[in-house]
């Protein structure tokens, strides 16, 4: 996710959509730490990844790309753990070969493959998120910001959305609100330390990149770009 409307270019400026706000609350939530990758364990904050991935369940488009500014904490950070079962593989489905000419299809059982975990999740969630989109190189003539802007708070009211909005796994489900009438940032304070920022998508690779992520008053700032995001590492201090 790579921010090009603020480089200046007046076509760019036009580019950028207006700061949108969306509540999410649920019960359970999981933004899972890379480095641990056995246990799931999950952030303190809801990832900006993850704040992204909320926006397009809401609102999808090839011409739109989305852009996380803040993220604001409305409940009390809490954790709660239990245990789970998970299966350690997943079914693979059978080659285009055997497919079309026949031949033996290798048997999945979930019950032989299964596995107890640990999950370190965070418990009564309540989020701000506020974010911008800029257009794409795949809008058309008729597409404009504020034809996608107004889609978005059509949908953001009438409870519409493309898939089921969650908390970093499927299973914690999210509930998308309006911003209007919400409680107010929580007074928590904090160093997050490295957080994930967003993956850069790429032909032959994904790269993931992080930041120095901090709680000031209930609101973590999120940086505008890549750059910035790997940029505030060193000025933290992290190695």
């Amino acid at each position: 996710m790579t921010d090009t409307s603020e480089k200046g270019d007046a076509g760019m400026d036009r580019a950028r959509g207006p700061t949108l706000r969306v509540r999410a609350c649920g019960p359970l939530a999981c933004f899972t730490r890379p480095e641990l990758k056995v246990e799931r364990v999950s952030y303190p904050v809801m990832t900006p990844s993850a704040a992204r991935g909320l926006l397009e369940a809401i609102l999808w488009k090839p011409q739109i790309r989305w852009h996380i500014d803040r993220i604001l904490v409305l409940a009390p950070i809490h954790f709660t753990s239990f245990r789970r079962n998970e299966v350690n593989s997943r079914a693979v489905a059978p080659a285009k070969a055997v497919i079309l000419r026949g031949g033996k299809v290798e048997h999945y059982f979930a019950d032989e493959d299964r596995a107890q975990r640990s999950t370190v999740a965070l418990r009564n969630v309540d989020y701000l998120i506020e974010a911008h989109f800029t257009l794409t190189e795949k809008t058309g003539p008729d597409d404009t910001v504020a034809k996608y802007a107004e889609m978005f708070q059509r949908r953001l009211a009438k409870g519409q959305h493309f898939h089921q909005p969650y908390f970093g796994c499927r299973e914690f489900v999210a509930e998308v609100l309006p911003a209007e009438g919400g409680p107010g940032p929580i007074a928590d304070s904090r160093d997050l330390g490295i957080m994930l920022w967003d993956i850069e998508f790429g032909d032959k690779r994904n790269t993931p990149v992080f930041f120095a992520a901090k709680l000031e008053r209930g609101t973590m700032t999120v940086p505008p770009s890549a750059q910035e995001a790997t940029a505030s590492l060193q000025k933290g201090g992290a190695p």
